[in-house]
């Protein structure tokens, strides 16, 4: 931590040239160190991205499972309430187009 200190605290003090030579010296150093990193990287973030698509698939399930179980649960009550008259669910009334005369 102390050496990384020391060249910040000589960069600060060095002033606008040493700003400039280090500015130069990264632009001249990127092309052939990012995709280094970038292939040493992407298999942190393939893992990353399939970890997620799984936790999202878990809770997906159980959200989905959950809300059967809550819509299930009330149309258990709603049965009841009703005496269990209808045994069938209810359906959507549509509107019939008037024959044409």
């Amino acid at each position: 931590m102390a050496i990384l200190e020391n060249a910040l605290e000589g960069l600060a003090e060095g002033g606008v040239a040493t700003g400039l030579a280090v500015g130069v010296g990264v632009l001249l150093l990127a092309p052939g160190i990012l995709p280094a990193v970038g292939r040493a990287l992407r298999p942190v973030a393939v893992g990353a991205i399939k970890t997620g698509m799984q936790v999202y698939e878990q809770v997906a399930s159980t959200v989905r499972e959950t809300a059967e179980d809550l819509v299930a649960e009330a149309r258990a009550e709603l049965d009841a309430e009703h005496g269990g008259a209808e045994a069938e669910p209810r359906r959507r009334r549509t509107r019939l187009a008037e024959p044409a005369t």
